[in-house]
């Protein structure tokens, strides 16, 4: 019996896994986007806390900030996990329940990732938030705009138009990360081309695949945003 060609591996015939690669590949896509999404939220109140005059909520979004950076993001994922499990562990007996309760691969995914770009976001809004003219916020004060007008017309536009470029590099970095939530068994793409390989006993046709995957994604992506940041540009005076 002969060994089938590569393309017969990844594709979608009777011994093909394109089906389950790209069904992966999507799983990779919702859990790396909605970690990024929740990391948004995250960093916006971190660097809110960071710019603050109160000097607990500066010395907090400092100690995320630095936290967050500094210990392994795999670390985080098994922390969110066993942690995670352990309270609806402890949450189950209460009502009677026994054994392990595992933590859901995908929540404590969305969350470790979300947490951990919450750090990065949380500079890179800081860094854009730097750049707004100081003039144009004391004239907003001066003509009498609220806190949250200012943050609706001036602060929150420009914020993102500066950000782009930096949250960019963050998405990149979100989706690289969402191939450790594999350890959780997630089946995502990495875990999925584990699985194929181990299957077929051709490790390398399927690990050069999910390379190939991960590239689709990062160019597809880099042209969003690059494409975001041109038009968020338009009308900008550049010296």
């Amino acid at each position: 019996m002969r060994d089938p060609s590569f393309g017969e591996l990844v594709g979608f015939g009777p011994e093909g896994w394109g089906a389950a690669l790209l069904t992966a590949t999507g799983m990779t896509l919702a859990v790396a986007i909605g970690g990024f999404a929740a990391g948004s939220v995250i960093g916006a109140g971190v660097t809110s806390a960071k710019l603050s005059r109160n000097g607990v909520l500066r010395a907090f979004g400092d100690g995320y900030t630095t936290v967050l950076r500094g210990i392994p993001d795999l670390l985080v994922i098994y922390l969110f996990y066993f942690g995670g499990s352990a309270a609806l562990g402890a949450a189950g007996r209460l009502f009677g329940a026994e054994g392990f309760i595992g933590m859901p691969a995908f929540i404590t995914g969305v969350l470790a990732i979300g947490v951990v770009s919450g750090a990065y976001q949380a500079e890179v809004f800081r860094g854009a938030f730097n750049t707004i003219s100081r003039g144009e916020l004391e004239a907003a004060r001066s003509v009498g705009m609220g806190t949250w007008l200012r943050f609706r017309r001036i602060i929150a536009p420009q914020v993102l138009r500066y950000a782009i470029p930096g949250l960019g590099n963050t998405w990149q970095l979100v989706l690289k990360e969402s191939a450790l939530i594999s350890v959780t068994g997630l089946v995502e793409l990495l875990r999925q081309s584990q699985i194929a390989a181990g299957s077929t006993h051709r490790p390398f046709d399927f690990y050069i695949t999910a390379a190939l995957l991960y590239l689709v994604i990062t160019a597809a992506s880099s042209h969003l945003f690059r494409r975001a940041e041109a038009r968020s540009l338009r009308g900008v005076r550049r010296t």
